[in-house]
């Protein structure tokens, strides 16, 4: 099988990218946990708190994909990006719910203040050229196994 050395973010899947980011951001402390952050659900349609104790690291680096991929991205976009279903109704019929802005709106200010995000002119955040190397070379780390990926 042969592999490729990929030069950006887009190069990787996205399940493993996050995966390496999100070891990166924990290893060098670039991003304070809250408080909260076990005992938070992720959205008023869930019934629990994560049960992965790195998932806060694994929804910043998400999120910052995310903006990578599509710059001036606000809160409201990502909530509705990471929402889902609720299905906590009984016999009534299930709806779609935001995801919580207050999670998302805590790990923007993380990344403005590691200094990997900022405030877009118009509106939202973007990636700053420093945070968009970072990431690349995060991305350059990983194996890609050129089957499997196209």
């Amino acid at each position: 099988m042969a592999s490729y050395k990929p030069k950006s973010v887009k190069d990787v899947p996205a399940e493993d990218f996050i995966k390496h980011y999100a070891e990166h951001l924990k290893a060098n402390d670039k991003i304070q946990l809250p408080s909260w952050v076990d005992v938070v659900k992720t959205g008023s349609f869930k019934e629990l708190a994560p049960y992965d104790p790195d998932w806060y690291y694994v929804r910043a680096a998400s999120v910052a994909r995310k903006l990578y991929l599509r710059q001036n991205m606000g809160v409201g976009l990502f909530r509705i990006q990471y929402g889902g279903r609720n299905k906590v109704r009984g016999s009534k019929p299930e709806y779609y719910s935001k995801a919580s802005g207050g999670v998302v709106r805590h790990i923007l200010k993380q990344l403005e203040e590691c200094g990997l995000v900022e405030k877009a002119p118009e509106k939202g955040r973007r990636l700053t050229p420093n945070g968009q190397r970072d990431m690349d070379q995060i991305a350059g780390r990983i194996s890609v196994d050129a089957q499997s990926f196209f």
